[in-house]
């Protein structure tokens, strides 16, 4: 009986210390319905069983045995590129919030929502039969480039330690976040085809599209919200090239697709978002 346990355990142990000794940063698809951190969970889970280990829990932080974190929130009716940092690859993140992203948004026009998505309840309804492409082609001029934005009320932003959607939820009183500086490097209408248009942006960190899109509503004589949601592109990943869909969430193919960070890279990573936060 001894020899067989100790057969079966040195296995387990061997995958999960390689599982261990990842550090770096990797891309996973992220469907719409669960939030990042749901993602992120379900990843960590799959990990952790294919290492042998039983019964894992990925909520428990005490005596966590895989750090893992991931490198910006996208909504969880939204879908696409989400980063996740493994090992000292976590320390590498703040780089992932604040670098550009591209998304491909779906907006539908004559509708607002409390929400600004097709997740919330509809607040106000507003003709569109007057809009044309070239209108929306004109109007997306103002918001490239460094712009003022105000936040959604529902986002992961906080209020005294809590997320100002779960204060809402709870019936509180939130107020609007100020306006703050974003950065739009490229906006462009793909298609036109009222009430639906399709937007391809690329931005820095800080951006909602959620904003944008109900901000062109408005500057259209008219309302909008977010239909659909995806995020193509953050920092070097790709949706196409990078992102590893849930049946590929193995050790194997996160090896293949690892961008390892060297100790001194790591460190000249943080200083330059240092420098670049000053």
């Amino acid at each position: 009986m001894a020899g067989n346990l100790g057969s079966t355990v040195a296995p387990v142990s061997s995958s999960l210390s390689r599982l261990q000794a990842l550090n770096g940063l990797f891309a996973v698809y992220k469907k719409q319905g669960p939030t990042s951190a749901d993602v992120l969970n379900a990843l960590k889970e799959a990990l952790l069983k294919e290492a042998g280990v039983q019964n894992p829990n990925p909520r428990k932080r005490r005596k966590q045995s895989l750090k893992m974190g991931h490198g910006g929130t996208l909504d969880s009716a939204a879908s696409g590129v989400l980063v996740v940092g493994v090992g000292n690859g976590t320390k590498m993140l703040s780089t992932m919030l604040t670098g550009s992203k591209k998304y491909v948004a779906v907006g539908e026009l004559g509708k607002a929502t409390d929400t600004l998505d097709a997740t919330g309840s509809v607040i106000l309804e507003k003709d569109f039969e007057h809009i044309t492409r070239p209108d929306v082609e004109a109007k997306l001029k103002a918001f490239t480039g460094d712009i003022m934005q105000v936040p959604p009320l529902y986002s992961a932003l906080k209020k005294d330690g809590q997320r100002l959607s779960v204060l809402l939820k709870k019936g509180h009183k939130v107020e609007a976040k100020p306006a703050r500086p974003v950065t739009v490097y490229n906006l462009t209408l793909l298609e036109f085809k009222p009430p639906l248009f399709t937007l391809d942006i690329e931005c820095g960190g800080g951006f909602y599209v959620r904003s944008l899109v109900d901000d062109l509503g408005k500057a259209l004589s008219s309302c909008a919200h977010v239909k659909e949601l995806t995020r193509t592109k953050q920092g070097q990943f790709t949706l196409q090239e990078h992102a590893l869909h849930e049946e590929q969430w193995t050790l194997e193919h996160i090896l293949q697709s690892l961008q390892c960070c060297s100790e001194g890279e790591l460190e000249k990573l943080q200083s330059k978002t240092f420098d670049d936060s000053v």
